[in-house]
């Protein structure tokens, strides 16, 4: 998918009713090749992971981490600005720091905030609409492959960044909708970036099926990483986060280095002879098939949120219940308190979600919670199995009560202030 417009990219002539634009520069982002989609879905994976490792593992929370890739985020954006050419090292670090920052921004109106993911999902597509129709009205072209002056630069990183948000928020919304598993949700983006190859392949707009396929990307990259790093008890591989953002990052440098040296992907270094002439009647009629695509896939939605929603699995190993009651003192003193501050984080961050009413968050930030213990487990039951059977105990209570098949929030409420008076 290949976007485009009827110039070559190496004429440097304004497009017809754009501004002038004052300095014309190289193109600094890259040709859209098969290696552009797979270190894009790359970038999406680790970003979504590494965000994850750093929030919850870390314990150093939602907010501050976004307020450290923020800032990440405009030394990065700044060293590409200023960058005179394409630099795949450069422009690829900036898609990273711009998946995490914008995965973060959603998650802050939805976890901290309460806005509903129906919300959050429309603002943000009005807000790429409202960009996208900025853009085009400036330099009648949203192709990027006449990114040569600094506002369609500009335009293009807002434009990438909203997109973000915005496949954050409606691939959670999606599995919200769906009680899906993050295996399982892999398969809708995926689908439809396939019927979005195909449509280009038969004359569709290649800017409008540009923009679409990297919009789903951000799902499909999310719950790919959801996946790989979930414990196997909830459909996952069990990588862990830590592991899938090494893995990933490995990948992505490894494609770099190759991209660097090939040069495969830079734009003023092709003469542009291979893009196909535009076919505007084709592209109009093309519409009616994206239209049908996208009916086919509210369609599935609507029915996979009338199917009832299996609750997980109740937990069938670990040690029996712990009859004998500890105090919190008791419970933790055994342990280190950098990780009773870890796990302390997350379920007071479970019980906000279940307070603003977000039982698809809830069991999000459970599931995290559960995951930072079993990794625990080698090295804190040794330490004093009394106590960690005890505080064992009190999660597979939290646990039981977020996923229930129709949760009761006075219960909820009650287990995660258990928890919480025993961790301090």
């Amino acid at each position: 998918m290949t976007p485009h417009t009827s110039d070559s990219p190496g004429l440097r002539r304004p497009v017809p009713g754009a501004h002038a634009p004052t300095r014309q520069m190289l193109n600094k982002v890259p040709e859209v090749t098969v290696w552009f989609w797979i270190i894009k879905i790359l970038c999406t994976t680790v970003g979504e992971s590494f965000a994850d490792w750093i929030d919850m593992t870390l314990g150093v929370g939602l907010t501050n981490t976004a307020l450290i890739f923020t800032g990440v985020l405009a030394a990065v954006l700044a060293w590409q600005l200023s960058a005179a050419r394409y630099v795949p090292f450069v422009y690829w670090l900036t898609v990273v720091v711009v998946s995490v920052t914008g995965t973060l921004y959603t998650d802050i109106l939805t976890d901290s905030q309460g806005v509903p993911l129906a919300v959050s999902s429309t603002a943000f597509a009005g807000l790429l609409a409202v960009v996208f129709g900025a853009w085009y009205l400036r330099e009648r072209t949203l192709s990027v492959h006449t990114i040569t002056t600094r506002p369609r630069e500009l335009f293009y990183w807002l434009a990438v960044l909203v997109t973000f948000a915005l496949g954050t928020a409606t691939g959670d919304w999606t599995l919200e909708l769906t009680g899906w598993t993050a295996g399982v949700s892999v398969l809708l983006p995926l689908g439809l970036i396939a019927a979005i190859l195909a449509g280009w392949r038969l004359g569709a707009g290649p800017v409008l099926s540009f923009w679409l396929a990297y919009v789903l990307t951000r799902p499909l990259g999310a719950n790919l990483g959801d996946w790989l790093g979930a414990p196997r008890a909830e459909g996952g591989l069990g990588l862990g986060t830590a592991v899938t953002s090494v893995l990933f990052l490995a990948a992505i440098l490894a494609t770099v280095c190759y991209l660097t040296y090939s040069r495969r992907d830079v734009i003023e270094a092709r003469d542009g002879g291979g893009r196909r002439a535009p076919n505007a009647a084709r592209e109009r009629g093309m519409l009616v098939y994206y239209a049908l695509v996208s009916a086919a896939a509210v369609a599935l939605l609507v029915w996979a949120h009338q199917q009832p929603h299996a609750a997980a699995a109740p937990e069938e190993d670990g040690p029996a219940p712990v009859s004998t009651h500890l105090t919190p003192r008791e419970a933790t003193a055994p342990f280190p308190p950098a990780e009773i501050a870890k796990f302390r984080t997350l379920t007071a961050d479970t019980l906000a979600k279940v307070e603003a009413g977000d039982p698809k968050a809830a069991k999000k930030r459970a599931t995290d919670l559960e995951s930072a213990w079993d990794e625990d487990q080698s090295t804190l039951e040794p330490e004093n199995e009394q106590a960690w059977g005890f505080l064992d105990g009190e999660i597979d209570a939290v646990l039981e009560a977020v996923r229930a098949a129709d949760p009761d929030r006075a219960s909820e409420v009650k287990a995660l202030d258990t928890l919480l008076t025993t961790l301090g």
